[in-house]
């Protein structure tokens, strides 16, 4: 076989690709897609172009000079691939391959290889809906010739690879197309001594691609499934019943063959009336079976249960209005009935505490007598087969109102820190505060005002300078005592309405607390100011007399 032979089967091929893409564009409407469990072919028939590209050298002796050289295969541009697989099941089969490859680069000068591979093995699938990607290992014979004039001879070959096929819809989703098959191929030539003899390891790398035929069907038909349901599937005697059977995966050539039975079910058609007035309460069974014809898995059973229910007791439903109370008041009670069956309903009432009255579909609860809190009033149904139910509904009786105890709220303030020569006196800014005192407790008549006063560490201890036997005055209670006085003297508050304390903490300043009625005055640390201690006259404490003093 030549190159030219190679040429014209290759182009056969690609020809031939053509005609089925003519024809896929030819047909009125797509072909439907293969569903994802559709049946795997039982042959797979490939035609396609393949490329092959070995790596190996020849030490060739040259007829002229004797000399040694190494030549090496080219690259084979143009070639053919053909192979048939059986499998034995969807996954597993035996293919039987022949590759043609000839010639690398005849009339180019460089070299003259050629190829034909003759094997066989197997071959590992997974097919699915859309694609096929597959494996396959085999063995052989390989006949190489080249790469410089080497008579072909045969060797051993061995092929590992693997691919992907596109199924298309194309004739009943028998035509898909080879988008790749990648292969490594070990070839061995002993081209014997001599000239244009050597030996030859040929690892090549081969990639091909073409057209994939389906022949056959591994899976038969998928057997006949039948399911059944009653509707309803819950009735009360007398009330109908539908059975219906649905059956998949039937011969549309061939007649169904359906049949009824149990629970009073008959007939030859998909669906069957179940009459259930003479039926007592209970669950019953009806069972179908439908056939296409005598093979196996062409027919099928199915079942459908369905309950014959006893007479329901009857439901209730209970509220209150309004739902909070005052003690002593009622709320209307509103019951509502229902009885499936529509009997004759009679009520009943009842409450955790108080009392409730009426009959029918209300009532009256009354409060009267019960303490604050919920009451439960239970709503109670009876039918004429003595059935009952029952709900409730509650009321919240309201505590009786109590007022909260008083609150003690601090007022403004005063300072003494501007003033150092007279350090317990009220000054200007003070005033302004204690004015807005005097108007709170005249607007609250039956309050009370505490006055808080504090002084520091230093005011506390006795004067370095002071004279043996000097009295210490008591800073504190001086700024709380000054403090009433005016607002005894100039807000004209009542001076039994005030009472002075000391504060324990550190600070210049005056603290003023208003006593609600009926609020008792508790500051942590406060003590009561002796009566004895009195208001400083106006002037500054140790003024002279005179007209020095009085500025």
């Amino acid at each position: 076989m030549n190159f030219r032979v190679t040429k014209s089967l290759v182009l056969a091929v690609a020809a031939a690709a053509s005609l089925v893409a003519a024809g896929a564009n030819a047909q009125d409407k797509p072909a439907a897609k293969a569903p994802a469990d559709a049946a795997a072919s039982r042959w797979d028939i490939f035609a396609g172009y393949s490329y092959l590209a070995p790596h190996g050298t020849v030490q060739v002796v040259q007829p002229e000079t004797f000399e040694v050289l190494p030549v090496s295969y080219q690259a084979v541009d143009v070639g053919g691939l053909f192979s048939g697989a059986y499998f034995f099941n969807r996954h597993v089969g035996a293919q039987v391959e022949f590759g043609l490859h000839e010639y690398g680069s005849a009339g180019s000068g460089k070299n003259n290889d050629g190829f034909q591979t003759y094997q066989g093995g197997l071959i590992f699938r997974y097919p699915t809906a859309d694609i096929t990607p597959f494996a396959h290992f085999l063995a052989g014979g390989a006949l190489v010739g080249g790469p410089e004039h080497e008579p072909k001879t045969w060797g051993p070959a061995l092929t590992v690879g693997g691919g992907m096929d596109y199924n298309t819809p194309l004739f009943n989703h028998h035509f898909a197309i080879r988008l790749f098959q990648a292969d490594y191929e070990y070839m061995h030539a002993n081209f014997g001594p001599g000239v244009y003899g050597g030996r030859a390891n040929i690892n090549a790398a081969r990639l091909s691609a073409g057209m994939v035929f389906h022949i056959g069907s591994i899976v038969p038909p998928p057997p006949v499934t039948y399911a059944c349901s009653a509707s309803p599937i819950s009735i009360f005697p007398g009330e109908p019943i539908t059975i219906t059977g649905t059956a998949e995966n039937l011969n549309p050539k061939k007649p169904a063959v359906y049949t009824w039975s149990g629970a009073g079910a008959s007939g030859s058609a998909t669906t069957t009336q179940i009459a259930t007035a003479s039926l007592a309460p209970g669950s019953y069974t009806v069972k179908g079976s439908v056939s296409d014809g005598p093979k196996p898995g062409r027919s099928a059973d199915c079942s459908a249960t369905f309950t014959v229910k006893d007479f329901e007791p009857p439901t209730i439903s209970c509220s209150a209005n309004p739902t909070t109370i005052k003690p002593g008041d009622t709320s209307a009670i509103t019951a509502t009935g229902v009885s499936p069956q529509n009997r004759p309903l009679t009520y009943a009432y009842a409450a955790s505490t108080g009392s409730v009255s009426g009959s029918g579909t209300s009532a009256t609860f009354s409060s009267a007598g019960a303490s604050p809190g919920a009451a439960t009033i239970t709503c109670t149904v009876t039918d004429d087969k003595g059935k009952t139910a029952s709900a409730t509904t509650s009321v919240t009786i309201e505590a009786p109102f109590v007022a909260p105890p008083p609150v003690i709220s601090p007022l403004c303030s005063i300072t003494f820190e501007k003033d150092k020569k007279r350090p317990t006196r009220v000054d200007n800014e003070a005033k302004a505060c204690l004015d807005g005192i005097a108007l709170t407790l005249k607007s609250r008549s039956d309050a009370t005002a505490a006055i808080v006063g504090f002084s520091t560490a230093d005011e506390k201890a006795p004067p370095k300078k002071a004279k043996k036997g000097a009295p210490v005055v008591d800073v504190a209670s001086q700024r709380a005592v000054n403090t009433k006085d005016y607002l005894v003297t100039e807000g004209g508050i009542d001076a039994s309405r005030i009472t002075v304390y000391t504060g324990s903490g550190d600070g210049q300043k005056v603290e003023d607390y208003l006593i609600p009625s009926g609020a008792t005055f508790d500051v942590s640390g406060a003590t009561k100011v002796a009566d004895d201690v009195k208001p400083e006259t106006r002037k500054p404490l140790g003024a002279k007399s005179g007209k020095k003093a009085a500025q």
